[in-house]
C-alpha cells in the first residue's frame, strides 16, 4: 500500500534580496530562507509556509508559491516594508559580504501557525532567532521530526538559546563553519558528534562545494556535491539542501538519511546555477533523480579506487 505523503511546516524568512556577484547583478529579486526551503522541497512532497512580509512584496512572489503549491495560510501581511538583502561576492565566490540588512516587518516577527498545522509530521526551523525556534517547537508537540538551521549570529549573541533548540531538534543542519563557531574543532566527525550529545539525532555539516557530511548513530557518510558547470549565485544552497533533504524524508516517508542527504545535493546544485531561485523553480523529478543518480555513482566511484 502506498503510504502518503507527508506535509512539511516551513518556517523562515521570506526576503527580496539584491546581489552582486561575478557574473553579474541582480536587484530586488525573492529570496530568504524559507522561501529557497519551500521551492525546493515543494518539487517533492506539500510544503506550509510560514512567515512574514510586507505590503510592497511582489506579486511574482506570490505567484511563484502558489504555482508550486506552497500553502500560504500562515504568512503574515503586515504594514510595512518585506525583508530586504544585499550580498557582494568575491571573484571566486570563497567570500560574501553583507552590504546591507532592511529587517522591515521581519524584525517583528512572531510565527502564527494555524492549530491545525502544528500537528504537520515535519517541520523546517530555518536560521531565525532561537527564540522564535523555540516558540514554534512549544506549538509543534506532535512533530515526527524537527529540523532546524542556524547562523553565526546566532552563534555569538544567543548561544543559550540555540542549545536549548539542539535539545529539541531531531536533525541539526549548519555549515562548516558555523559548526566549527559552535564545536571549537574543524574535525567534522568531531564536531558532529558533539553536535549529537546536545540532542539532535542526525547531524548534516554543509561543505558548499565540497558537499556535506552526515553522522546518525554509527555511520558516517560524506556526500559529494554535484559538479556544476558554472556557479552563478550561491545565495539559498544551503536552505536548497535542507529542502531536498527533507522533502526527501517526507515524500518516501523513510529514514533513509543517506538517500535524503543525496536528495538535497543535488536539490541544491540546481539552486547555484542561476541568480535567486530561478532554477529551483524549473526543476522537474526527472532532472532532480538523473542527478541524485550521477552523486550515487561518484560516491561508488570513490569507494572502489
Amino acid at each position: 500500500m502506498k503510504q502518503e505523503i507527508q506535509t512539511i511546516l516551513a518556517v523562515g524568512s521570506i526576503a527580496i534580496d539584491t546581489l552582486e556577484t561575478p557574473s553579474g547583478n541582480k536587484n530586488n529579486i525573492l529570496g530568504g530562507s524559507a522561501s529557497y526551503f519551500s521551492l525546493a522541497a515543494s518539487l517533492l512532497a506539500p510544503v506550509k509556509l510560514v512567515g512574514v512580509v510586507g505590503t510592497d512584496f511582489p506579486d511574482v512572489g506570490w505567484s511563484l508559491f502558489k504555482s508550486h503549491n506552497i500553502n500560504i495560510d500562515n504568512v503574515q501581511i503586515l504594514k510595512g516594508k518585506t525583508f530586504r538583502w544585499g550580498g557582494r561576492y568575491n571573484n571566486d565566490y570563497s567570500r560574501r559580504d553583507t552590504l546591507f540588512t532592511e529587517l522591515g516587518v521581519f524584525e517583528s516577527f512572531d510565527p502564527l501557525i494555524q492549530k491545525a498545522d502544528c500537528a504537520s509530521p515535519l517541520v523546517f526551523l530555518g536560521n531565525i532567532h532561537p527564540d522564535l525556534q523555540l516558540g514554534v517547537l512549544r506549538l509543534c508537540k506532535s512533530t515526527k521530526y524537527i529540523v532546524s538551521d542556524t547562523m553565526n549570529l546566532w552563534i555569538d549573541n544567543c548561544y543559550n538559546g540555540l542549545k536549548e533548540v539542539l535539545k529539541n531538534s531531531q536533525i541539526f543542519i549548519l555549515n562548516h563553519e558555523e559548526a566549527q563557531q559552535l564545536t571549537g574543532t574543524n574535525n567534522l566527525p568531531e564536531a558532529a558528534m558533539m553536535l549529537r550529545s546536545d540532542g539532535p539525532n542526525i547531524v548534516i555539516i554543509k561543505r558548499g562545494a565540497m558537499g556535506a557530511y552526515l553522522s546518525y548513530g554509527n555511520v558516517e557518510h560524506y556526500v559529494p556535491a554535484f559538479p556544476v558547470e558554472q556557479v552563478i549565485d550561491p545565495t539559498g544552497a544551503g536552505d536548497s539542501f535542507a529542502g531536498g533533504f527533507v522533502g526527501c524524508l517526507s515524500r518516501f516517508n523513510s529514514q533513509d538519511f543517506l538517500k535524503a542527504a543525496i536528495f538535497g545535493a543535488a536539490m541544491a546544485s540546481f539552486c547555484v546555477e542561476s541568480f535567486g531561485v530561478d532554477s529551483l523553480v524549473r526543476v522537474n523529478m526527472s532532472a532532480l533523480e538523473e542527478r541524485v543518480s550521477i552523486i550515487r555513482k561518484i560516491m561508488r566511484d570513490s569507494e572502489n579506487n
